[in-house]
């Protein structure tokens, strides 16, 4: 039995709305940022990503809630967006001023990293349209009572983008729930995103603050304890016995305090290198308890950027069809471990394949 329930489609406009920042990513691909000289551009955002996932990976009707600048960098993410099957009508659109000193679009760039070298990634989003983006720019009511929405995403990297993007996250969430929306939330603690706002500490007065509107609760095993404040007792070399005694441990008592919480789930990865990590994930429900994913070691990583954002939209294609809790947390994590095979911030795979991984299918050639 799936521990979510969730608005019968016909009465909705959308099967999912993400709420968050859509960044142009650029890659320099094999090379180095600090290098290159020709880069490769994709859309990605936390948030974003999902809604991306489960349009084009699992053919629902996704839409994104975000502001961008009227120029020519923010209609080629719109035209991104567009290709990504997401629909873009919820797109606030703001007036360039001509050199960005008021409003911009946020760039982000990230290499890929490999073996011994570590990914990068570098935001340039001060003052970009999505953190200033308010909750009196979108008719909340409008969109979850009159469009109808089955499913709300949104997450700790939106909210975290400034005190207007926190207050408007809240506003979302709130009102997704009193119209009987589902609401999923990303925790995706980035240090880099708090340290000039009061880092951690703030992190956790948002993050709190929001998680009381929240039914399905997502995060990795540095989220919960930077973001929540939920410490795991233990190491990465000691990452396999944690998954079954401290992160379980951990989950229940996230579950305990917020108890408006059904479903609080974790991917959980231990990096070898930048191209060989150790893949798994974990969930919870108050039905089904703790359930493990198929744990993937030595995983061959090529971009590892948006593989969270996988495993979010694959439990959530899961848990909206109304799978298990064990179905839709294998959905995720094979969803995930599927995306990190392919460059760029979303996913590249399809249906079939994540259905096939997750149920134990390898990796032989098809002809």
């Amino acid at each position: 039995m799936t521990p979510v329930d969730v608005r019968p489609a016909a009465e909705c406009q959308y099967d999912v709305l993400a709420l968050g920042e859509v960044m142009l990513r650029l890659d320099p691909g094999e090379g180095r940022i600090r290098s290159t000289r020709t880069f490769q551009v994709w859309e990605g955002g936390g948030e974003y990503n999902v809604a991306r996932g489960l349009a084009k990976v699992f053919g629902l009707r996704s839409g994104v809630v975000t502001a961008l600048v009227e120029n020519h960098v923010g209609r080629l993410v719109e035209e991104l967006v567009l290709a990504g099957g997401v629909d873009t009508s919820l797109i606030r659109w703001r007036e360039d001023d001509g050199i960005g000193r008021t409003v911009r679009n946020g760039l982000n760039f990230t290499e890929r990293g490999h073996g011994v070298r570590g990914a990068i990634g570098i935001s340039d989003r001060g003052h970009s349209a999505a953190s200033q983006l308010t909750a009196e720019d979108v008719d909340w009511g409008h969109v979850f009572g009159d469009l109808g929405v089955r499913w709300l995403h949104t997450g700790g990297i939106y909210a975290g983008l400034s005190e207007t993007a926190h207050r408007n996250a809240l506003a979302a969430v709130t009102a997704a729930r009193e119209h009987g929306t589902v609401v999923s939330y990303d925790l995706n603690y980035r240090p880099s995103l708090w340290k000039t706002i009061g880092g951690q500490e703030r992190a956790k007065e948002v993050n709190r603050e929001i998680a009381h509107q929240v039914d399905v609760m997502i995060g990795n095993e540095e989220d919960f304890t930077a973001a929540l404040g939920f410490d795991v007792e233990g190491t990465d070399e000691d990452l396999r016995e944690l998954e079954t005694d401290g992160f379980a441990a951990m989950i229940e008592h996230v579950s305990d305090t917020f108890k408006n919480l059904a479903v609080v789930a974790t991917t959980m990865r231990t990096v070898r290198t930048a191209t060989a990590n150790d893949w798994g994930a974990m969930a919870w429900s108050r039905e089904s308890g703790v359930v493990l994913a198929r744990h993937r070691d030595r995983l061959e990583i090529l971009d590892r950027v948006g593989g969270g954002d996988s495993f979010a939209s694959g439990l959530v294609y899961g848990l909206m069809g109304g799978e298990t809790l064990q179905t839709a947390v294998d959905y995720g994590a094979a969803h995930g471990a599927l995306a990190m095979t392919t460059p760029g911030d979303t996913s590249m795979a399809t249906r079939a394949e994540v259905l096939k991984l997750a149920a134990g299918g390898g990796a032989r050639v098809q002809r």
